[in-house]
């Protein structure tokens, strides 16, 4: 079975080396190259059939980062792999938070590039070692790499730290609904806006950052 990839770099000639290294393998099959988030994110609108997209984090228009919280968000089935020159602890702390399933230095020859891929297609996380070494230390030694300035950019509507709190107390969307007067659809709506504007994925996350940002 044929595996359907994408490579996203602004550098074409990164873009070039990285389908070179590829070309070894006859299962791998090369569906789309973009320059950048917003460039793929347009390309999937239009077709989304795709197993792995290899991703790179500095880019104009829309980063790697944002551009993987998106596609995780819209596509999930889509694995991505972070295909970079960098190394930095905030890079992967931010990378992995985005949904990345693997982080990948472009130094890699390309048998470990196929064999990462594979990997990570079977449920793996591939990472270069040093990489991995640096993603144990952060899960050992939590940092915080939100600036002041970041978390002064977190508001939320007086209606949406209502649910938001609803939300802290366990409460389910239709219980909230009847609370606070409004419709299930109302709720799950006011949800989806909090996720965006806190950046996050999932209830437990967005309470976490909210009370972090004394929100709630």
């Amino acid at each position: 079975m044929m595996i359907k990839i994408a490579i996203v770099d602004d550098n074409l000639f990164l873009q070039k080396t990285v389908q070179e290294k590829l070309s070894f393998f006859e299962d791998i099959d090369i569906k789309s190259k973009s320059l950048n988030g917003k460039e793929l994110l347009q390309k999937l609108e239009k077709n989304s059939n795709l197993d792995l997209i290899l991703m790179d984090i500095e880019m104009p228009e829309m980063d790697g980062v944002n551009a993987t919280a998106e596609v995780k968000k819209r596509y999930p089935h889509i694995k991505i792999i972070m295909l970079t020159v960098f190394d930095n602890d905030e890079k992967i702390f931010k990378s992995i938070k985005a949904g990345a399933d693997g982080y990948l230095l472009k130094d890699i020859n390309p048998q470990e590039l196929y064999n990462s891929i594979k990997e990570t297609l079977s449920g793996g996380a591939a990472m270069t070692p040093s990489i991995a070494l640096k993603t144990l230390k952060l899960l050992r030694e939590p940092q915080d790499f939100e600036t002041e300035e970041e978390k002064e950019k977190i508001t939320l509507t007086a209606r949406e730290i209502q649910v938001l709190e609803q939300l802290s107390k366990g409460l389910k969307y239709d219980i909230i609904a009847e609370n606070l007067i409004l419709s299930k659809g109302t709720i799950r709506k006011h949800v989806e806006n909090i996720y965006s504007k806190l950046q996050v994925h999932n209830k437990l996350e967005a309470i976490r950052i909210a009370r972090k940002n004394k929100l709630i």
